[in-house]
């Protein structure tokens, strides 16, 4: 069995709050929360928006926190991060690709493929020509074993109005490439700081809360004027692969008091 932790969003940052949140406090607790109950996982899967504001500072007191973690970790960039700090200050394994943070990570349950959606300078994402050929390549090479997917921005609606409108501009495409592809078992998507779950073209997804803070439901509508974090506590992930199969847990770590506006 394969045990993965998958975290998202930490938006850290190493001076003053994000929205109200100290993003130490919150990726300290997640830190010692998986190291006291999941040291037992293989590795750990950060999944876009490492930090707040892209800048070095943050970037290396970010690889302190998660240089204590008893297991590998693996970072992500999502439409926050800095491309070359990230890749500068924090690991990547070999075979990563020159111009984006993409990468494959082979296990002996299937093929973890972590991709780069970031659009430089704008919220909502994009995969571009360049990015679609490494990943057909590496989809080819896989043949029959299990692949599932990583990556920061959502290729479909969910349901979410304000999330939604900064998703994947060429979504549709990068779905019509995965769908030739019956070796995809599952998409793993963060960005929107909240849990959603389903299926796209015939293929299982799950998105996952924030680390930091969480956004609200869609229902009361709210609009970026009068956003406000929703009083939900961080979460990470736990993903379990066995011959294929997935369970996810989403796993809360501190209450939500802890480094939040009351706390």
């Amino acid at each position: 069995m394969l045990k993965t932790v998958w975290m998202s969003d930490p938006h850290f940052s190493a001076s003053g709050d994000v929205l109200g949140h100290d993003p130490g406090v919150r990726l300290a607790a997640a830190v010692d929360h998986v190291n006291a109950h999941y040291g037992d996982s293989d590795l750990c899967i950060l999944s876009g928006d490492l930090v707040n504001r892209g800048n070095r500072r943050d970037y290396q007191a970010l690889k302190q926190h998660l240089d204590r973690l008893s297991v590998p970790y693996f970072p992500m960039a999502g439409n926050h991060d800095d491309r070359p700090l990230l890749r500068e200050v924090l690991p990547l394994p070999e075979g990563c690709m020159a111009e984006f943070i993409q990468y494959t990570i082979t296990t002996a349950e299937g093929l973890l493929i972590c991709l780069d959606t970031q659009k430089t300078g704008a919220d909502g994402g994009e995969f571009c020509a360049a990015r679609m050929r490494w990943l057909a390549r590496e989809l080819d090479r896989a043949g029959d074993t299990p692949v599932f997917l990583f990556m920061h921005h959502p290729p479909m609606r969910l349901g979410l109005p304000m999330q939604d409108s900064a998703n994947m501009e060429n979504g549709a495409a990068f779905l019509d490439l995965l769908q030739g592809y019956p070796n995809i078992r599952h998409l793993f998507i963060g960005h929107v700081h909240r849990p959603v779950s389903g299926t796209v073209r015939g293929i299982a997804f799950a998105t996952m809360r924030s680390v930091l803070y969480q956004a609200p439901p869609p229902r009361p509508a709210w609009d970026w004027d009068s956003f406000h974090p929703a009083q939900e506590a961080p979460e990470f992930g736990v993903l379990c692969v066995e011959n294929a199969d997935v369970t996810l847990q989403y796993v809360q770590f501190c209450p939500f008091e802890t480094g939040g506006p009351e706390g």
